[in-house]
């Protein structure tokens, strides 16, 4: 699996991972387990929903034009 995460992309999963598990906490309720799923494809850097549509937030590194 190649990486389709990218820095930004991951930065807004761990914000909103936490943010989800923190009202789940607040609100005492089961629901907030479901933070796990963005913390853990911040961490592993693939998010297997993009891979049907061949998405991908990482930076392209393009090659060097000919002069």
């Amino acid at each position: 699996m190649h990486a389709n995460v990218g820095s930004v992309d991951k930065i807004i999963r761990i914000i909103a991972g936490v943010a989800i598990l923190a009202a789940g906490f607040f609100f005492q309720s089961w629901w907030g387990l479901i933070g796990i799923v963005p913390l853990a494809t911040a961490l592993i850097g693939v998010c297997p929903a993009y891979m049907p549509f061949g998405l991908s937030t990482c930076k392209v590194d393009l090659p060097a034009k000919p002069e």
